[in-house]
């Protein structure tokens, strides 16, 4: 009878540590509280639908797009396949403002919601939440 308590501890305990193994395909979190007043000089390249720019904050920086013309994206530049290596970082994909990738795995994203268009990555991008009262854009988590 104690062989067998024993050996279901031993399971239960291989168990426990094999699901609470660290896993480097997530991305820290990070508090994020900003306000931005999108008419301010600094941030003439979201005044226009279809603007973005990086700022600093989250994790690895935000890009924020403008959506519509009361609608923004906030997405955390930190790429989610392997947030935790030095070159995992979203861009904006210059050829066209549709998507973000990433130079070093190859991830590619929609900057309209962060759904994956193709892989390594299997998250889709971290998105920020975000109020826009038609002047400040408060980013928020």
């Amino acid at each position: 009878m104690f062989k067998k308590h024993r050996l279901f501890f031993l399971i239960f305990l291989t168990f426990l540590i094999y699901a609470c193994k660290d896993d480097d395909n997530y991305i820290p979190y990070v508090p994020v509280n900003i306000r931005i007043d999108v008419y301010d000089a600094l941030y003439s390249d979201i005044n226009v639908v279809g603007g973005y720019m990086y700022i600093t904050g989250g994790y690895k920086g935000i890009i924020i797009y403008r959506k519509s013309q009361d609608e923004f994206v906030t997405m955390e530049r930190a790429c989610p396949y392997k947030p935790l290596l030095d070159c995992e970082r979203l861009d904006v994909d210059d050829s066209t403002v549709l998507f973000v990738k990433d130079e070093c795995c190859g991830s590619k994203f929609l900057i309209i919601d962060g759904s994956i268009i193709n892989g390594p990555a299997t998250k889709p991008a971290l998105l920020y939440k975000n109020n826009f009262d038609g002047r400040y854009l408060y980013i928020y988590n």
